[in-house]
């Protein structure tokens, strides 16, 4: 009976996902998803305390692999973000941080 509850609210936030997504302007897509990945910090935990309970080679296979994929979007999710505040930033502030750049070297 667990397993059909267990499904049962799996379909149900597929189904809630994908109406919120769809409704999102492509305009506010990138900002929305960068956003987004950085729940996947989350997942980070959640493998920190599936690992303390590991016991087989094949947990751990797992368990690593979702460390690298969860860590690969973190990051990605902040270098979107930063690319987007990039494109935000005026000519005089951008020459104020490369020139602050210069003088730290």
């Amino acid at each position: 009976m667990d397993i059909v509850v267990a499904i049962t609210l799996f379909v149900l936030a597929l189904l809630i996902g994908v109406e919120v997504i769809g409704k999102v302007p492509a305009t506010l897509h990138t900002p929305l998803m960068s956003g987004a990945n950085s729940i996947h910090g989350i997942v980070i935990v959640g493998v920190v305390i599936v690992a303390a309970h590991a016991t087989s080679p094949l947990a751990w296979v797992f368990i690593f692999l979702a460390a690298v994929l969860g860590t690969m979007n973190v990051v990605g999710g902040y270098v979107v973000t930063d690319r987007m505040l990039e494109m935000f930033k005026s000519d005089k502030s951008k020459k104020k941080d490369s020139e602050k750049n210069e003088e730290a070297k």
